[in-house]
Parts: structure tokens; sequence; C-alpha cells
């Protein structure tokens, strides 16, 4: 690489390659990808770690994708074109279960309603378009984390200050968090109930991008008591076809 390219390339190209790496990277890769000195190198990953754009695990001596880079993704698929191609699934699943069903996206340490689809008489929710919620505790946003790298997990909830409570519900540690999303990726969907309202369920699967990030969560909300496990077993295997036919849509 020239001395002469702008130091906005440069971490341009610093911020494609840490996202076609399946996790964080030594700087000596980051180096040699991008074709810049090791010094230089290292004072612009400072510079990035400075604006959240870019995490430093000390203990492993590695780099990776901060929670500013994050949001930006997020950012974009949160515009009209997710909207768009999410709305027809959401009304067609409502339909078929007569439950609310919401689109959600990650924002930091929050989860953030982009649509809602309701039957002809809804249960009265908190949650409406543009309202946020404590990632951890609802089904979307631990759908959502539970995609993500466990180092950007890490750089989300560093310390249990991190972690918000609305009952006596969810996790209050990164370690707690870590044991649940870990069963929640292996069963394909989360579930959460009384977490945000006493007496409330949501079942939750994410939907993923063309690069394999987790770029929204569509999820179903239900009364606990009005499902049996049929029903509930029914709930879940169409909110995962809705979720599949989602990431398709996206190119995942």
């Amino acid at each position: 690489m020239s001395g002469n390219v702008p130091a906005s390339t440069r971490t341009l190209r610093v911020l494609t390659f840490l996202a076609t790496q399946p996790g964080p990277v030594p700087m000596e890769r980051i180096a040699s990808a991008v074709g810049l000195p090791r010094s230089s190198t290292y004072h612009l990953l400072r510079a990035m770690m400075d604006e959240s754009f870019v995490v430093h695990l000390p203990e492993e001596k590695r780099y990776g994708l901060g929670v500013a880079a994050f949001e930006i993704g997020s950012a974009y698929l949160r515009h009209d074109p997710l909207e768009r191609l999410a709305r027809p699934l959401l009304g067609q699943l409502v339909a078929e279960i007569g439950q609310t069903a919401h689109l959600g996206v990650l924002h930091g340490r929050e989860l953030v309603y982009l649509l809602k689809e309701q039957p002809p008489r809804p249960v009265t929710l908190v949650t409406d378009v543009g309202v946020r919620l404590p990632a951890t505790l609802t089904a979307s946003g631990r759908a959502l984390l539970a995609e993500l790298p466990p180092a950007q997990v890490r750089a989300l909830f560093p310390t249990t200050d991190s972690f918000v409570r609305r009952t006596d519900k969810g996790p209050e540690s990164l370690t707690q968090l870590r044991r649940l999303l870990a069963e929640e990726k292996r069963q394909g969907y989360a579930y959460e109930e009384g977490h945000i309202t006493p007496g409330v369920s949501s079942l939750a699967a994410a939907a993923l991008d063309h690069a394999g990030h987790p770029a929204a969560a569509i999820s179903v909300t239900f009364r606990t008591d009005t499902l049996t496990p049929a029903d509930r077993l029914h709930l879940t295997h169409r909110l995962r076809q809705a979720a599949t036919a989602l990431t398709r849509r996206l190119h995942g």
C-alpha cells in the first residue's frame, strides 16, 4: 500500500478485512492484509478503538469489530429495504397463528422494534414500533445476540452493570448470558417467559444477511397460559420458517 493512501481508505480496508474474518485476529494479520507497517497498523487500530469501531482482547492479543461497526451495519438494514422485505412475512405469520408478531434489530445493548403486526384481537403489549428494550430480556434480542461472535457479546456486556432487569427474571452476568445464548443458538430460537411483562411470553428467530451476520429477528408474543405445548411447537416451527424466508430475501 502506498504512503499516499488516505487514512479513511486505510480505515475502511481494516473494517472490511475484519468483517470477513470468523473472529478476532492478531494485529500482524491485519497489517499484512491491508499492506501497512506494524507501527502504522497499531496507531490506526488505537484510533478505531477510541471510536468503538474496533475492540481489543488483551488476553488473546487479537482485534475484532466493535459495537460501532456493528451498529452501522445494522443501521443500513433498519432502513426501508429490510422492513419492506419483512412486512409480508409478518402479515402471513399473524394471519396463520393469530398472535402478534414483531420485527426487531439490535442497537447496542437494546432491541429496537421496527414492525408490529397484530391479529384482530391482540394482546395488550408494551412493545410498539420504535420502542427499545434491553436485548438480554427479549427473545428477539437474544436470538440476535446468539448469532454474534463471543467477542462482540463481551464488548457489549463487559460488566454486571451492563445488565438490566424489569422483573425478577433474566441473565445477570456475562457467564449466565453466554450459557443462555449457547443453548438458544443450538435450538435455533430464543424464548422468554415473563422477562418483560409477567404472564406474557415471546419466541424469536434470527434472520441472517449475505455475510452471515444477524440482520433482524422475527418474534411472536402471546399470553403464556393460552398455548398448549403442541401449539407452541407449531408456532416455533412457523416462526423459524418465517426467519428462514427473510434470510433468503436478504441473500443470507
